[in-house]
């Protein structure tokens, strides 16, 4: 059936099933979102807090959906990727700054998610009684992954690797929701977590930007016109890529939150769980309640496969992007792009070999996005608003959207940042406080290009 046809076919179970049928680029972006960083994150946030933070997981996803939204609209009108239109309409420089930014913060995921991966795969071998020392090593794991990810990235062959992978993840997201009907939720108490406040406690800053960084991320945003372009989708398909966005971003992402978070919230804090030293052994108590004695094996192996299909969609991040800005074809086809793809992948051999635990720096992983996120969000709206490159700018509705989202994002990776300046003596705070600053210039910097814009336009009309 035709788009055409689609579009003007009575909504019905037809039409539903038509739309259901062509769902794919928000439901990738929805899958990364619901990666391990997310999901540790969701668990830290509920064992930490208890259900204090729900007002920012219902955000995380209502915000999450704006985004993504304001992203494919700027795919769908464009019909290029994000970068090339930068580079059109905005000039190289700003081009760069969108791709340097995409790249500090999908290279830092790439190294935590590959820690996470190498730390889950040594447990398990561990926990399997093999009897063999040297199978247990993470930093085996995290060469051997990276290897594994180079091989079957360049020559097309992770594919299978992320669809098992994705298949155990599923069952962790099942075993969640199912474990939300069972475990004894208090309604009253989860409803004093609406209030849009940070708890007392340390890093409460830190683990809200974290949960919201999960949906609403620099990777995800920028990524999204690559994705509506491979499919093919126009301005025509409007209805089509709406419905993904907000089946995929709002419901989808939605319950895997609101599951994960409030199981969390109702059975870590009683279980006396400590939030300063939890790992994986421990948050697989949330999983007690319905999995029972095999709750441990059921939340390792979905964390692992959460980890495996994330990191082979973060690896193609850089490399992506990159060859969009440097004219590249993106495709392994080309030497260049190839390189640049196994490059990322055996660079993220050294997160094996990170110090720390790996359930901490995934919630700063995402913090650490969440930083960057507001220059793209402010690319995105730039554009939007621009005449010569979409055809249709965005409604007053759609900028009021884009501009909350612009607000909420930049409120809390400021409350992140400041909380980075009690430390930024040591070097990995001084990193953050640094990109901080950087993007700051950058966002005043676009402003200011902008007004000027906007002030020839208007004299020269």
């Amino acid at each position: 059936m035709s788009t055409e046809a689609q579009s003007s076919q009575p909504w019905g179970l037809g039409r539903i099933s038509a739309y259901l049928e062509r769902l794919g680029p928000t439901w990738l972006a929805g899958a990364i979102a619901a990666g391990p960083a997310t999901m540790v994150s969701l668990l830290v946030a509920g064992a930490s807090f208890g259900y204090a933070l729900l007002w920012v997981v219902v955000l995380s996803a209502v915000l999450g959906t704006v985004g993504q939204y304001l992203a494919m609209r700027l795919g769908l009108l464009t019909e290029d990727g994000i970068v090339a239109v930068v580079e059109e309409h905005l000039g190289s420089f700003w081009a760069w700054v969108l791709v340097v930014d995409v790249v500090l913060a999908a290279g830092l995921a790439q190294l935590v998610i590959m820690k996470t991966l190498a730390d889950v795969s040594a447990t398990i071998v561990g926990s399997a009684g093999l009897g063999i020392a040297a199978l247990a090593d993470p930093r085996l794991w995290g060469v051997t992954w990276a290897i594994v990810l180079a091989l079957g990235l360049a020559g097309g062959g992770y594919r299978l690797a992320e669809v098992g992978a994705k298949v155990l993840v599923s069952l962790v997201v099942l075993a969640f929701v199912a474990s939300a009907f069972v475990v004894p939720i208090d309604p009253a108490a989860a409803a004093t977590g609406l209030t849009p406040e940070l708890p007392a406690g340390v890093d409460s800053a830190l683990v809200a930007a974290g949960v919201l960084g999960g949906a609403v991320h620099i990777t995800l945003l920028t990524m999204q016109s690559y994705t509506m372009r491979a499919r093919g989708w126009t301005e025509r398909d409007r209805d089509i890529a709406t419905f993904d966005v907000v089946s995929s971003m709002l419901v989808a992402f939605g319950i895997f939150s609101l599951a994960v978070f409030l199981v969390a919230a109702s059975v870590l804090p009683e279980a006396g769980v400590d939030p300063a030293t939890i790992d994986e052994i421990q948050a697989a108590q949330a999983l007690g309640p319905i999995a029972g004695e095999y709750a441990t094996w059921l939340f390792l192996l979905g964390l692992w496969g959460a980890a495996v299909s994330t990191l082979g969609g973060n690896t193609i991040v850089p490399p992506y992007l990159l060859a969009d800005k440097l004219g590249w074809e993106q495709s392994v086809e080309d030497s260049r792009y190839r390189a640049a793809l196994v490059a990322v992948a055996l660079a993220s051999a050294a997160g094996a070999f990170l110090e720390g635990a790996f359930f901490q720096l995934l919630v700063l992983v995402l913090a650490f996005g969440l930083v960057g996120t507001p220059f793209a969000l402010a690319i995105i709206l730039y554009l939007l608003n621009d005449p010569d490159v979409v055809g249709e700018t965005n409604s007053h509705l759609e900028n009021l959207g884009g501009l909350a989202l612009f607000a909420i994002t930049a409120v809390l990776a400021s409350e992140f940042v400041l909380g980075e300046l009690e430390t930024v003596t040591e070097p990995l705070s001084a990193f953050v406080v640094a990109f901080a600053a950087a993007m700051v210039l950058a966002i005043v910097g676009l402003a200011a290009t902008y007004v000027r814009d906007r002030l020839r336009a208007r004299s020269s009309g």
